[in-house]
């Protein structure tokens, strides 16, 4: 196995700036220097986007930057002593050790596991003792090695600090209940903080007489927490940064919930604060069958706005591969059976009376596009309902699930559409993380996710929409599309310019889907003799495919300045995009919707002026480029796209490059979303 650290990689005693970003890109440069990254600026933007989320400072005078990036070939440490220290954001001062962690995109297990072991070492005071007095980069380079070679102290995945506590005070009390607690430490890559606020815990337990088990969940092999252990439990600890996998597990118990660093910084605090919850009948806890859900840290201080992103940016991810999957047989129909397979109950009526052994005329190709087309749109059918269920399950967990897809449908039905569902979801995984919340005897709690609050939310939030929401949402929403009918007496190009800019204003979001339901609900009224609902319809459809497409571009002109999960996102764009689903932009807007959605109405807007000034038409709803056979002067429709995404591409690059806020010195603990691990 490669070595993780060389004296090469070490500096001591340096002065390489006052601010983390300075200190990062030093480091940074040292690592391509040796060989084990090869780009400076793409492993110094992966650091410091992973240190803008968190700041890695940790108690004693630690800092920790780490990433995992493309551009790290091998799994490295790199080292700095500082002389002046930098401020790394620790609540007890600057830090004046640093250890670079820079991890491939694909690291195996074992250097994960070294790299945290190292990570643990740090909260240990005889070893930072010895970093602070090394004289050579060799020694330092000895005493790291020293540390990944030995045992670590403290092995909180597998609770055996814990054992120790509970046997210590049964030692010194023997009499006494020993209280008990579980906990769960996680970040975004899994590295560091992850086991270092697994470490800082167990110490302080230790310290207080209690019985705590850890489960940690890193980027190594987790060892679950034993049931029992959980049903044992007086309290639960939440240190993560991510979503929580598996929480249904500690459903009723009593949460203390926070950002993973506090768990470093404020260990003793936090099992103080489990002690009082366990004792308290009004403390939070755990929702009733919650599950691995996008609520996970729900710290103190999190502002509603950010727990309500959260909740919209869980329903969104897991609205789009219906919207995705839905689009592309849609486009398939067309491609096979023509256009007019979406017209009134043709589709509907080639099923209902032929099969495989008795097509339609002895058309083949007719009666699979009809099967493609029908399978599109149920499974376009499924976008409201779940978009309001995983909006549900992002605030309730499971348990929201139900409600939430239930008060989907009723907007559906009320012609609420998006917008209904959307209000739906909130209400539905208000409703079921209440009831989450009540305090139930042991026996109600196995029915509780799965009838209680299932029943209750669906009352909840479905009665509401019925009773008092659903007809104003509708109302809006027809009212909205009246507004724009009434636009049809403006210049065609007036007009092609309004349509981009509501298609790329919310990317499939309810201005999206009224300038869209314009558009498709006007479709069969164009004839030969009145191409206007044919020419709305392209204008619509090509103004659509330009965000995804533009930040596809984005990805391949500026890869510096977008992430490695941007980088797929682009990738996987591209497809999306010429198939005609803007909700391909949605991670990039979700990111960086300042940037992104201005760029990307610029680019709409072009195109769609253009494809209104060109006369070019469609007489197909859906289906992108994939549905050219239906596209009145193609050339134009082509080049409409291809100018509408160069706009939208360079400016957003352009955006991302200059209109930046000013680097600060010191950054927030706050926890973000993050899709994947840190």
């Amino acid at each position: 196995m490669a070595t993780l650290i060389t004296a090469e990689l070490v500096t001591l005693d340096a002065n390489l700036g006052s601010t983390p970003a300075e200190v990062i890109r030093h480091l940074a440069e040292t690592v391509v220097a040796q060989g084990r990254a090869t780009d400076v600026e793409g492993l110094y933007a992966d650091a410091l986007a992973r240190e803008n989320k968190t700041s890695t400072g940790v108690p004693g005078g630690i800092a920790i930057p780490h990433c995992r990036s493309e551009a790290v070939t091998e799994p490295t440490l790199a080292m700095a002593r500082l002389a002046p220290a930098v401020p790394f954001g620790a609540k007890d001062g600057a830090a004046d050790i640093v250890f670079f962690i820079a991890a491939p995109e694909g690291a195996d297990q074992v250097h994960l596991k070294l790299l945290s072991k190292l990570a643990r070492s740090l909260v240990r005071k005889d070893f930072t003792a010895s970093l602070r007095a090394a004289t050579s980069p060799q020694e330092i380079v000895d005493l790291v090695d020293g540390a990944l070679s030995d045992q670590p102290a403290a092995a909180a995945s597998t609770a055996t600090p814990a054992a120790e506590a509970a046997t210590a005070v049964a030692t010194a009390a023997p009499a006494a209940r020993v209280r008990r607690l579980v906990a769960v430490t996680a970040c975004p890559t899994g590295i560091a903080h992850t086991y270092m606020a697994a470490d800082s815990l167990v110490a302080a337990a230790k310290e207080a007489g209690v019985d705590l088990q850890v489960e940690t969940q890193g980027s190594g092999a987790v060892t679950p927490l034993d049931p029992a252990d959980i049903a044992a439990a007086d309290a639960v600890i939440f240190a993560v940064d991510v979503d929580v996998n598996g929480k249904e597990r500690f459903a009723g118990l009593p949460v203390i919930s926070a950002p993973v660093k506090r768990g470093i910084d404020e260990p003793a605090v936090m099992i103080e604060e489990a002690l009082a919850a366990a004792t308290d009948p009004n403390a939070r806890r755990v929702a009733g069958g919650g599950a691995s859900s996008s609520e996970a840290p729900t710290a103190g201080n999190e502002s509603l706005g950010s727990k309500t992103k959260k909740a919209l940016l869980t329903g969104v991810s897991y609205m789009i591969p219906f919207v995705a999957g839905g689009g592309l047989l849609i486009a398939l129909g067309f491609l096979l059976a023509g256009y007019d397979i979406a017209l009134g109950t043709k589709a509907a009526d080639i099923l209902s009376h032929n099969t495989l052994l008795n097509l339609p005329d002895g058309n083949l190709a007719l009666y699979l596009g009809a099967v493609a087309f029908k399978i599109g749109g149920l499974s376009m059918g499924f976008l409201v309902p779940a978009l309001a269920g995983y909006i549900a399950y992002g605030i309730a967990g499971r348990p929201g699930i139900a409600p939430g897809f239930t008060a989907g449908a009723v907007a559906g039905f009320m012609g609420a559409g998006f917008l209904g569902g959307l209000v739906g979801g909130l209400l539905a995984g208000v409703a079921a993380h209440w009831m989450g919340t009540w305090s139930v005897p042991r026996w109600l709690r196995g029915l509780m996710p799965v009838v209680i609050i299932p029943l209750l939310g669906s009352i909840i939030a479905s009665g509401l929409m019925f009773l008092v929401l659903g007809g104003p949402i509708a109302a809006l929403s027809n009212g909205l599309n009246s507004w724009l009918s009434g636009m049809t007496g403006v210049s065609a190009i007036a007009l092609g310019v309004i349509l981009g800019l509501m298609m790329c204003f919310d990317l499939g979001g309810p201005i999206n889907k009224v300038a869209y339901s314009f558009a498709v609900a006007g479709l069969g009224a164009g004839t030969a003799a009145n191409h206007a609902p044919w020419q709305i319809m392209a204008a619509v459809m090509a103004a659509g495919m330009v965000p995804p497409l533009g930040m596809a571009l984005a990805t391949v002109l500026d890869k510096k300045n977008f992430t490695p999960a941007e980088h797929e996102n682009g990738k996987a764009a591209w497809l999306l995009g010429a198939s005609f689903i803007s909700e391909g932009a949605i991670p990039f807007a979700a990111a960086d919707p300042l940037r992104v959605i201005p760029a990307s109405m610029l680019g709409g807007a072009l195109t769609g002026a253009l494809c209104m000034a060109a006369g070019v038409t469609s007489q197909a709803p859906h289906g992108g480029i994939f549905v050219f056979f239906a596209i009145g002067n193609l050339p134009m429709f082509i080049i409409s796209i291809i100018v509408g995404t160069i706009v939208t591409g360079l400016s957003v690059v352009a955006l991302k490059r200059w209109a930046r806020k000013a680097p600060v010195a010191s950054v927030s603990s706050e926890p973000v979303l993050t899709s994947q691990g840190s």
